[in-house]
């Protein structure tokens, strides 16, 4: 048996051990190179840091926003009240170029004027007057097309929102009929457009808005009326019903910040 010298040994074992690290370092080159999830972090942080600085450059983050338009009913409302100019102002927080939060409250004085019947019909009173009808409201808006544009502003920038808030309405009623304010929660839903105005650093906007209220005279037969005597309140039908809800048609004049 051939006995092999040291020296012959000792270049093996080099040449075993050269071999054993280019095979584990071509291993990890193939692992790293192949690690689905390493990829898809860095494509996920890439987006999300484009899209940061995309908004830091190009996108609004407050807005201001002053209303004035056509302030409209339907139903019983349509007959009773007046269609009227409504005014108010607007606060838009934007989270990005897409998604704002509005903080928005209006207000509109109209005339009315219905009649009350006694319980066989026939006629008791015709009463006119005017009805003032405020609310304030929170909505979310949803902005289509505004990416890669300067202020988040494109030509047109279409939106969408909807949104509560609460109603107030208060009635100042002739022939001493005393009708105590109403206050109730609602809810509206509308669509609008923005041209941007002076480089854009302002916009003007057109707006429409659906608001679904219940006020508590939808739910009642009448209205009380005030008796002679000890009796107290007599609650008469009246004509036209109240009921309804409101939609307005405004333009908006808008800064942005």
């Amino acid at each position: 048996m051939q006995v092999l010298s040291l020296k012959k040994i000792l270049i093996l074992l080099v040449l075993m051990t050269s071999l054993f690290h280019q095979h584990a370092r071509a291993q990890e080159d193939v692992d790293e190179a192949f690690d689905p999830f390493s990829d898809y972090n860095e494509f996920e942080q890439d987006a999300e840091e484009e899209a940061d600085i995309n908004f830091f450059k190009n996108g609004r983050y407050l807005t201001l926003g002053f209303l004035l338009g056509y302030r409209g009913y339907t139903n019983g409302f349509s007959q009773s009240y007046s269609p009227t100019a409504t005014y108010g102002v607007q606060f838009s927080y934007f989270f990005d170029l897409q998604i704002a939060a509005a903080l928005g409250y209006s207000v509109s004085d109209n005339n009315v004027a219905f009649s009350s019947y006694k319980s066989d019909r026939t006629f008791s009173n015709s009463y006119t007057g005017s009805v003032n009808i405020q609310n304030i409201d929170l909505s979310l808006k949803y902005y289509f097309n505004t990416e890669n544009v300067t202020r988040g502003l494109a030509d047109l920038n279409p939106y969408l929102f909807a949104g509560a808030g609460q109603y107030v309405r208060t009635y100042n009623i002739n022939n001493s009929l005393e009708v105590p304010p109403d206050q109730v929660i609602g809810f509206k839903a509308g669509a609008g457009i923005e041209i941007p105005l002076m480089r854009r650093r302002a916009y003007l906007g057109i707006q429409a808005t659906y608001h679904y209220v219940q006020f508590p005279d939808e739910n009642r037969d009448g209205i009380p009326e005030p008796k002679t005597g000890a009796e107290g309140n007599n609650i008469n039908p009246i004509n036209p019903g109240l009921d309804g809800d409101i939609y307005d048609i405004v333009t908006i004049l808008g800064f942005n910040f």
